[in-house]
């Protein structure tokens, strides 16, 4: 049965079984927000709405684009998707309230949550001046309910030591995770070899930074950045960003859904070759939203090319990378039987569900009825803990 024939009729609090830990819920500022979050230089360059007869639209910086609403699908089955439209249409998410009705509807106990970071602009002060506003933005909103609203503080990776300065930042705050891109980004910023016709560059630096960077993440030079997030006792999260779906090019968009799941091999297997796990033994990091089933194939592929090819490749990496990927590599998803059932395989391990509530693949309103289909003839102590403990453990949620 799929997700849009289970109907919300039979409650999930009365199906719920489960301590459940969203391991990757969204929400982004109202764009009346920004204005209120940015330093004063900033504040009159900040996004405004003009609603409209039949869509609203997002003022920014000389442009002038319909409202999208593919992320604010949460409530509607499939055949209702719609890509733009007015924002009395979408679920109002931002109102913690709301939030957490819906929570308590869907039977969830507590959700991380993830955002779009920093605003699209082309000025590279304002897009880093925009990260600060947002996890300010964000910190606020979770302060509504810290049991049950855990945000993920996002950071640039264009300068070293600017983001140990953000990050200390945020750490101060009392953020316990930070999402950076899945490769470094350019020296402004903005730039990046990756381009989606309807994103702005800053939007897509924000998730993937640049894939042609000359300098991995395994440089000495991000040795100092990876020491930072160990003394603070923080963990680091990456959203996709291996390769972003063009949004809006609906010929492209569903082939372009896997890639941006299966992509994000790449930048793990960076890390596991370029010893960052050898000498950073307690960083953890996650990818999330990458689905799972993929990861138990990729630490086996890894294992065996690696004991034929390490010699050559002079990799000189001190265990097999399945033991970095059990060790050190998360991975969540929304729906994955597959992943499920490779859950006590090397590199399939560490999986946390999530609902992507209010996203189009989101399981609300039936995220129980979900769960009881795809953890079908599973263990409960294990459904728990994938469901519910083990992303508890790792974004530090205090529930």
């Amino acid at each position: 049965m799929s997700v849009t024939e289970l109907t919300p009729e039979s409650s999930a609090k009365s199906e719920k079984k489960f301590l459940v830990v969203d391991a990757d819920a969204h929400i982004d500022p109202p764009h009346e927000a920004w204005a209120d979050y940015l330093p004063e230089k900033f504040k009159e360059r900040a996004p405004r709405i003009e609603e409209g007869e039949d869509c609203d639209y997002v003022v920014f910086e000389g442009n002038r684009r319909p409202i999208l609403m593919i992320n604010n699908q949460a409530g509607r089955k499939g055949k209702d998707f719609k890509m733009v439209g007015k924002r009395s249409e979408m679920r109002n998410v931002r109102d913690p309230k709301i939030r957490l009705e819906d929570m308590d509807t869907d039977g969830i106990d507590s959700a991380v949550l993830f955002g779009g970071g920093p605003l699209g602009t082309s000025d590279s002060e304002f897009y880093i001046e925009s990260y600060r506003a947002y996890n300010r933005w964000l910190w606020d909103f979770c302060g509504t309910d810290r049991k049950r609203l855990t945000g993920v503080a996002y950071m640039p990776m264009r300068d070293v030591d600017e983001t140990i300065g953000m990050i200390k930042e945020v750490a101060k705050l009392g953020f316990k995770t930070i999402n950076i891109p899945a490769f470094p980004q350019a020296k402004d910023a903005l730039s990046t070899s990756a381009q989606v016709g309807k994103m702005a560059s800053g939007q897509i630096a924000a998730l993937t930074g640049d894939p042609s960077s000359s300098t991995p993440y395994w440089s000495a030079c991000f040795d100092p950045l990876w020491q930072t997030i160990c003394d603070n006792d923080l963990n680091v999260t990456f959203h996709l960003g291996g390769r972003i779906p063009r949004f809006g090019q609906k010929e492209y968009f569903l082939a372009d859904l896997v890639m941006s799941k299966v992509a994000m091999a790449e930048p793990v297997a960076m890390a596991i070759y370029g010893g960052i796990f050898d000498r950073f033994p307690n960083m953890k990091w996650a990818i999330v939203e990458s689905g799972v089933g993929w990861m138990a194939w990729m630490a086996e592929y890894m294992d065996r090319t690696w004991e034929k090819q390490r010699y050559w490749t002079n990799s000189d990496i001190k265990e097999r990378p399945s033991f970095y990927m059990d060790r050190n590599i998360f991975g969540s998803f929304i729906n994955d039987r597959t992943g499920i059932l490779n859950r006590a395989l090397p590199g399939g391990k560490n999986i946390m569900w999530s609902s992507d509530y209010p996203h189009s693949e989101t399981t609300f309103p039936n995220s129980h009825q979900v769960i009881a289909r795809d953890f079908e003839g599973v263990p409960d102590a294990e459904v728990q803990e994938i469901v519910g403990g083990r992303a508890k453990a790792f974004y530090k949620v205090d529930i």
